[in-house]
């Protein structure tokens, strides 16, 4: 039987999206290899596709939140009109002025209902709900309700969580971060800038490290541990360039480096060495995903409509860099899979050392 049209159509499309990061791609180098092994399209759903034991890996693509496998099956498909929040575990699409949101599960089922006013934020298995006015969120448990909650005077400007803590910044220049049971345990002002303000915050594994970017002009990357019930300042550094919007802050999987971006760049403190390190990046960062079997460091960058991967080794050391136009974009890692979507497609990639 000789193929449709519409197969030859749907055959050339993937080749063309292989072939363009093939080609897109610098030399790796003798010893890092990214081999592509598939391209789906997410309008592609495969409703019987066999999910059990299966990790659902989470995607977001313009106006559409779902899930595919590491075989490449597009297992859910989610259009969203406004807002929609998607992780590892959960999912939601909400309204502008919902009072109260459902939310699933990554297999379909559902999880509960979130019986507040405001937008969900989903991070792994951890359920937030960033409140109407800008300045106070709400901690909910697995089933959605609510566990503890925090108000401020001063609008959130960053915010991060891990297994062992929140963190969240404020428009004054204040850093707070909280033990699981909604207590604090970090808080303090970084202060040394003419306006003060916190763009971006992450949080240690244990809660017991904070980091942020603070301040505008004379910005600065400051990160304290936990000393005898004090907050110490353990390293702060100023910036040469300076950001105006919300930046990335994150903790390295074994917590001895923390990820920083600023303007056109990206810093990596490390504790092992107790020194930063500063990388040029194309654009701004928008995520950073780390393999824990190959040492590796995925950054996506956007700049306009052009997308850069950059690859790194160490920490420190730029292993490759490859771009794309796309109108969205995303990556994930998983292992020795390397995920990346673009507009309404998404290819795995393996990774390997050789």
């Amino acid at each position: 039987m000789k193929p449709s049209n519409k197969n030859k159509i749907i055959i050339g499309v993937t080749a063309f999206c292989v072939l363009y990061i093939i080609f897109a791609m610098r030399p790796l180098g003798k010893e890092l290899h990214l081999i592509p092994e598939w391209t789906q399209d997410i309008f592609h759903v495969n409703e019987t596709a066999q999910t059990e034991k299966k990790e659902l890996i989470p995607f977001k693509l313009g106006q559409n939140i779902g899930y595919f496998t590491e075989d490449g099956s597009i297992v859910r498909n989610i259009p969203f009109p406004y807002k929609a929040a998607v992780s590892d575990s959960y999912y939601a699409a909400f309204g502008a002025n919902n009072n109260s949101a459902d939310f699933f599960n990554a297999d379909g089922t559902k999880a509960g209902t979130i019986e507040l006013s405001g937008f969900p934020f989903f991070d792994k298995d951890r359920i937030y709900v960033f409140l109407p006015g800008g300045t106070s969120f709400v901690k909910c448990g697995s089933d959605g309700k609510a566990l503890w909650k925090f108000e401020n005077y001063a609008p959130i400007t960053a915010f991060s969580s891990s297994k062992g803590g929140t963190v969240a910044g404020y428009a004054d220049g204040t850093l707070i971060s909280f033990n699981n049971d909604g207590s604090v345990n970090h808080r303090f002002s970084p202060k040394g800038s003419r306006h003060e303000i916190i763009l971006g915050a992450g949080i240690s594994s244990d809660g017991n490290s904070v980091s942020c970017i603070s301040g505008r002009d004379r910005q600065r990357f400051v990160t304290a541990k936990k000393d005898k019930g004090h907050s110490r300042i353990v390293f702060h550094e100023y910036l040469e360039t300076e950001s105006s919007e919300q930046v990335i802050v994150k903790y390295s999987l074994n917590d001895r480096a923390v990820y920083y971006s600023y303007k056109d760049h990206l810093g990596v403190y490390s504790y092992d060495d107790e020194k930063s390190y500063h990388l040029p990046i194309n654009g701004r960062v928008i995520q950073i995903e780390e393999s824990s079997s190959e040492s590796l460091v995925f950054v996506l960058s956007k700049n306009d409509s052009k997308y850069t991967v950059t690859v790194l080794e160490k920490y420190n050391h730029i292993a490759s860099q490859f771009s794309f136009e796309a109108e969205c974009a995303f990556i994930q890692v998983r292992g020795k899979n390397f995920y990346i979507g673009r507009n309404s497609k998404i290819s795995r990639l393996t990774v390997s050392k050789k």
